[in-house]
């Protein structure tokens, strides 16, 4: 059985879920990933309950600790992206970083990426040591190559995302990227929150 990760002080796992105005869609795919985030790094997971205003979509993003959840945050939704524009980013990840397969506030790869970001971009993608694509700064990569959708595969160093969990189980499979391959390539970016839109590479 893998060992719980180490030095965990002060991290939280983050959970950020759309509400439509009436349910959380994907929230059993935010409770399984909450499940999976607590196992991995030695807690109990609590159970993910969220409610949002009622009639009005929102942003809800909440914090679970070793102690239990937070109080969810309760925001307007991001504005809509009809395309993403997308770079790569200068930050690198590592594939082995056991951190990267929670979703947690432990994300300063991210965080920087998405703070270098140009002027003419929407988003970043972070490639690995070896130089395979992995993810954006807040979104998952989808790809065809012309035999279907894919997206990066979790052994380049990915962080579990909900529309990408929810995606494969609908028959989306991993297949390793290069980045030379992403101007030759449909693209699309999406997360839970914001659901899954074009994107076009600007190198």
């Amino acid at each position: 059985m893998e060992s719980p990760l180490h030095d965990a002080a002060g991290a939280r796992l983050i959970e950020t879920v759309l509400w439509d105005g009436a349910a959380c869609p994907l929230l059993a795919w935010h409770r399984a990933r909450l499940a999976d985030g607590a196992r991995r790094l030695g807690w109990a997971a609590p159970r993910l309950d969220l409610t949002g205003p009622p009639g009005r979509p929102a942003r809800l993003r909440v914090l679970c600790g070793p102690d239990g959840l937070g109080a969810p945050e309760v925001s307007g939704l991001p504005p809509p992206i009809a395309l993403w524009r997308v770079g790569i980013a200068v930050q690198r990840l590592r594939s082995d970083d056991r951190w990267l397969r929670v979703k947690s506030t432990r994300r300063a790869a991210y965080d920087a990426a998405r703070g270098d970001l140009r002027g003419d971009l929407d988003e970043v993608l972070l490639l690995n040591e070896r130089g395979e694509v992995c993810d954006g700064s807040i979104t998952t990569l989808f790809f065809d190559r012309g035999d279907g959708m894919r997206t990066p595969p979790a052994a380049s160093g990915l962080l579990p995302g909900v529309l990408r969990a929810k995606l494969m189980a609908e028959g989306v499979r991993e297949e390793l990227l290069l980045p030379a391959d992403l101007p030759h390539l449909r693209l699309w970016l999406g997360n839970a929150l914001r659901g899954l839109s074009p994107a076009v590479f600007r190198p």
